[in-house]
Parts: structure tokens; sequence; C-alpha cells
């Protein structure tokens, strides 16, 4: 279908542009238009009421929401779910994350997303989340599932995963270099994380493939006057790109502040989002903003990106347009989709969030397809050109 949304403030990625249309044509992005200039004639219109419409996030971590947690329960109708809240937020490009797990379980959830993404617009694969982590930093995890790699285990891992594999975080200091080598052969994008690596350690990691990190702060070695560790290491790297939790309880606003003038477009957001679970073997509850375990630690939040988007600019003091980069352009470019989603442009796939100056979102687009949701005060209708 080809249509019109307008008018919009449209934030394309590079510049921020009120009062304009974007012509969808089927699964992309036809043009970028002024609403008061000269339109395709004959065209259907949906009415963008002035609101401001950016792209689709791109979630590269979340666990459940909306009354689903995939890790406890990796089924196909568990990741349908997922995908309805995900929509509902404006998040269109997700990657649902699986914790250091049983073999079965990790399994499981590989079946499940290999199975779903021929079908499931937006799907992005698998983020696992150990089990090749530091025991040492494992937060939330259950230490009796951790492992130690070898080239055979990740043989195997890869082979079940069919290509569903698409990240995994693992603690550098206790991967060999032919074990990433094996897994970036693979195509998988590997990130640092509950990791207590030194300086040096995570330095070589960085150097041998590993592009990204894990929550920056969280489970992870600190920076140290002596002892840079982990945060020092992403500070001083050219190239390597850092995911964070906006919520002002993994980490306090001013630190992620400080990050975001040290790494510019190299820091970028995740959810981390879990929901309650009272059975598996991760039991997670509600606490305020955020989720702890059994034991009270800290496990996951309560986000939605566009929820970590108004932090950004509330609480931290970030640009609209740059906050919504981290929440779309930048994590596009760490799985090397930046020039097919992340912004609003020509041959772009349309993908887009409308949302008003209370960071509701009253629409979601995926692939062209628009859905209007109840935060807008009336509904949207298809209106012919007159």
């Amino acid at each position: 279908m080809r249509y019109l949304l307008m008018p919009c403030t449209v934030y394309t990625g590079t510049e921020v542009l009120p009062d304009h249309a974007v012509l969808i044509n089927g699964e992309r992005i036809e043009a970028v238009l002024p609403a008061s200039g000269e339109l395709p004639a004959e065209v259907p219109r949906r009415d963008g009421r002035g609101l401001h419409l950016c792209p689709g996030f791109v979630d590269l971590q979340i666990y459940g929401g909306g009354g689903v947690l995939f890790s406890v329960e990796p089924t196909p109708a568990v990741l349908a779910r997922l995908r309805a809240h995900t929509l509902r937020h404006g998040t269109t490009s997700f990657m649902p994350c699986l914790p250091t797990s049983p073999p079965a379980l990790m399994a499981q959830a590989l079946a499940t997303v290999q199975a779903a993404l021929p079908t499931m617009p937006g799907l992005l694969g698998l983020h696992l989340e150990g089990p090749y982590i530091n025991p040492l930093k494992k937060g939330a995890h259950q230490a009796e599932f951790i492992q130690t790699p070898t080239p055979q285990a990740i043989d195997e891992l890869l082979t079940a995963a069919a290509g569903a594999l698409r990240l995994m975080t693992l603690a550098p200091e206790r991967v060999s270099p032919p074990v990433v080598a094996r897994l970036r052969a693979a195509g998988v994008v590997l990130s640092a994380g509950h990791s207590a690596a030194t300086y040096e350690e995570a330095s070589a990691a960085f150097e041998q493939g590993v592009s990204t990190t894990t929550h920056l702060f969280n489970a992870m070695s600190g920076f140290e006057s002596r002892a840079p560790g982990l945060v020092g290491a992403v500070y001083d790297a050219a190239q390597v790109q850092a995911s964070i939790i906006a919520d002002g309880v993994h980490c306090a606003y001013a630190a992620l502040r400080i990050s975001q003038k040290i790494l510019g477009e190299r820091l970028f957001l995740i959810t981390d989002a879990v929901e309650n679970s009272t059975y598996g073997a991760y039991r997670f509850h509600q606490q305020g903003d955020y989720f702890v375990d059994e034991n009270g630690t800290l496990a996951g939040s309560a986000l939605t990106m566009l929820t970590a988007v108004r932090n950004c600019v509330q609480h931290v003091g970030l640009p609209l347009p740059e906050a919504l980069r981290m929440a779309s352009l930048y994590p596009a470019r760490v799985i090397g989709l930046a020039n097919e989603i992340g912004r609003i442009a020509p041959g772009y796939r349309a993908d887009m969030c409308l949302f008003d100056d209370d960071y509701q979102a009253h629409a979601t687009i995926i692939s062209g397809e628009f859905h209007a949701y109840s935060a807008a005060p009336h509904a949207y209708s298809a209106v012919p050109t007159a």
C-alpha cells in the first residue's frame, strides 16, 4: 500500500523536519516531503496530527514484558506476545534474550527464534547473555549453568542455532581467541559482559573481534586509577560500542551523561526488561521501576525504549534527536543494519514510531504496516487526497 503520513515533526536520524510528510510505499520509505509542499495526488493519507515521528526503536536485549517472560518460557506463543508488547511501545526491531541457562532451554529458545525468523517482521535473532560468563560477575545469573567454552561446544551450539544466534554476551577472560574467531566467522556479534576482565584482557578481546559491551557498568570490572578494567577499555577503544540501561537504577544518570560525553555515537540504549515470574530458574518480582530476583539482586528493568529515551532527555539532559539515535540508529549499527533501519530516508524500511510530548506511542509502523494505539485521542483512518 502507498500512503502519506502527515503532518509530523520527522526525526530522520540526521535532521529534525517540522511539518513534514513521509511517503510510504509497501515496506519502504519512498520520500520525506514538506507537508505544505507539492504532494503526490490520489494517495491516501494518515493524520500524523503534528506528533513526533522517529525511526522505529531497536532493542538488542529484552527478556520480557507485557505479562510474559521469554527467558523462562521461550515458546512461539510467548515470543508472539513479546513482539506485540514491543510494537505497542514503538520498538520495531528486537532481539529476545536468554540468560545463562540449561542446555535444553537454550536449544528451545534457539529453535523458537529460528522458526519465527521468516515470518515475524523485526525479529533480529536471539541474544544469548551467557553461558560463557565469569562467576565473579554473574549478577542475577545462575552459577550452576555457567560454562567454559570449547571449540567443540561452540560448533555444537552454532549447528543447533542454524543462524538464529545473532549476539552473544561473554566474559573475554573466559574465552579463548579460537572460540572468539569461530563465533565471529559464523556472524555472531560478540559483546563483553558479566566480566572481571582487566583493561589488558578486554583490550585484547576488542582487537580479536569483540565489538560491543553489555549494560555498561553492570556486572563488569569498573574504572579505577590503577586498574581501568572493562569500563576503561571501552572508554579507550576507538570503535567498540556499549549498551546502557537508562532507568536511573542500573546506573546513575550522571554516569550515563559522562559516558555519553566520552563514547558519543558508540553508546546505545537497551531495555534489559524482564517481567514478574514465579517459576523456572529465574524468578523475578517488580520493585518500583525495576526487578529483583529472590535474593534481592538487581535483575532487570521495567523500561520500554520510549521510556529510556524520555529518561535520557529529562534526567540526563541529552537532546531528543540524540536520545532517539541511541535507541535506533546506533543499535542498528551494532548488528550491521544501519543501511536498512534506524533512519527515516528513501529506501529504508518503513519502521517508525509516532509519539507525543509525553512520550506516549500513538502508532507504530513496521514494514509499512500501520498499528494505531489507544494513546491517540481519536481513531486513525486512511483519508483519500481530495
